[in-house]
């Protein structure tokens, strides 16, 4: 298992420097230049020069990328050109309030998408398993952004149930969430039928049937366990996808957090913020399918074997 292990971390390695230099070259791409919107109305060439070398925006493609690079080797973000501050403590800053939304949608996402899973499976071909399959069905299709002005009008508007917008307390978590971890919802349920329905179908769950085990200890013990392999892998890439599928959320929501923080640094054309944002939320999908990997390898040797 520490050989599985120490092989998927050191396959971050190349993973890490492709992703850096597909997110620093994407962000020079855009049309824009910060030095725009740090210039005045009639500002000389000349201080513009002054200011495009201050932040070493006059050297080449290949000099700034090596620059940035170093630093990032270091935990140096750099400093954010409109803000004036380093970049890892705007991101440490607002860091945990989407980790908050992340972890308590992926929860959300994860019990429910089991749950309706298992239940779908037991009544296979029954008018529930028909519901909860449409369902399932919707949740996939709805877009976050579309589902959060939605759930803001019914809950927050007409009903009054939870506040509108901001992260005033627990109440104004739930919306977000909801319009977060449905999608997610929906993938894991569908995952979670498909894998029971198929491991129901086995050998040794007709042999554990012959022997007389109790049918809901057969569904939970047995196939339940055998079933949430690739949920488990399903779950390892929601980690990473659940923070970057806030950023739409908490915008619409008015909360603080990686989201809020990336789409100010985007029209403003913030360079070292949007790199600093862009390369957090990709390690986050990166090591969410390594622990996803490693989650599921633990579950079943066989994983470890057809690795090697």
């Amino acid at each position: 298992m520490s050989s599985f292990i120490l092989r998927r971390l050191l396959a971050v390695i190349p993973t890490f420097f492709v992703v850096s230099l597909t997110v620093f070259l994407l962000i020079h791409l855009v049309p824009g230049d910060p030095i725009d919107s740090l210039m005045r109305a009639g500002s000389s060439p000349a201080l513009r020069e002054q200011m495009a070398a201050k932040y070493g925006l006059d050297r080449s493609l290949f000099e700034q990328y090596i620059i940035w690079m170093g630093k990032v080797l270091t935990l140096d973000f750099g400093t954010s050109i409109i803000q004036g501050r380093p970049v890892a403590a705007l991101i440490a800053q607002n860091l945990p309030s989407s980790l908050t939304l992340g972890g308590t949608a992926f929860l959300f996402s994860s019990l429910a998408g089991i749950a309706a899973g298992v239940l779908a499976a037991k009544y296979y071909g029954t008018r529930i398993d028909s519901s909860i399959t449409s369902g399932i069905l919707l949740g996939s299709t709805i877009p976050s952004f579309w589902l959060a002005l939605l759930l803001i009008l019914v809950f927050a508007v007409w009903l009054g149930w939870v506040p509108v917008s901001g992260a005033r307390g627990w109440s104004s978590l739930v919306l977000p969430v909801i319009a977060t971890g449905l999608g997610g919802v929906a993938l894991v349920a569908r995952v979670t039928k498909v894998s029971m329905i198929e491991i129901g179908r086995q050998d040794f769950v007709t042999l554990l049937r012959a022997k007389g085990v109790s049918e809901s200890r057969i569904r939970l013990q047995h196939i339940l366990r055998h079933a949430l392999v690739p949920v488990i892998s399903i779950l390892g890439l929601r980690i990473g996808w659940i923070l970057g599928g806030a950023i739409t959320v908490e915008v619409v929501f008015a909360r603080p957090g990686l989201g809020s923080l990336l789409i100010r640094a985007l029209n403003q054309r913030d360079y070292p913020l949007v790199q600093g944002c862009l390369l957090t939320l990709s390690m986050a999908v990166i090591l969410g399918t390594i622990i996803g990997d490693i989650a599921q390898a633990a579950m079943d040797p066989r994983q470890r074997e057809a690795s090697k």
